[in-house]
């Protein structure tokens, strides 16, 4: 007999949208400060999915609060998916991230969220700024070099999947 998990006890996960927002080889990215994540580190704009919301929603609305510009849905290139944990069973720590690509926008970028980034700036691909969010890195270091698969994971073994 299969056991009956409550609605409590099952698995989580908390989705999120990342957007690579790319000028030729540059890829624009932001100084984390103020968050309690990661600050101190570059990153792409993103954020979590709110109810309701979809994902493709919530890499416009991400894009738009931290770089003020606007991206149409329609111009968002999907990168990857990312099956990441910390191991810990957290569901804050148990994440589906998905990346997006997009080329055009409407406005010029700038810190739209000052609290919470201390700087931005394009960076060529092959040469981005440290440190980086280390899962954001893998997916950036993989999109260079060809090798971005659709679906990775990362903080799971086995040998040879993105640990971190």
């Amino acid at each position: 007999m299969v056991e009956q998990r409550s609605v409590e006890e099952r698995f989580r996960v908390v989705p999120a949208a990342y957007v690579v927002l790319r000028r030729d080889d540059q890829v624009l990215m932001l100084l984390r400060a103020g968050t309690g994540y990661r600050d101190g580190h570059w990153a792409v704009p993103a954020g979590h999915v709110e109810a309701g919301e979809s994902v493709l929603e919530a890499a416009v609305r991400e894009v738009a609060e931290e770089v003020g510009v606007a991206v149409r849905p329609a111009d968002l290139r999907p990168l990857c998916a990312m099956h990441r944990t910390h191991g810990n069973h957290l569901p804050i720590d148990e994440r589906v991230d998905f990346f997006f690509e997009s080329r055009r926008w409407s406005g010029e970028p700038y810190r739209a969220e000052p609290s919470k980034a201390a700087d931005l700036g394009w960076f060529n691909l092959d040469k981005l700024p440290e440190p980086v969010v280390p899962h954001e890195q893998f997916v950036l270091e993989r999109l260079v070099i060809g090798e971005l698969q659709p679906v990775v994971t990362w903080g799971f073994a086995p040998p040879g999947v993105a640990t971190g």
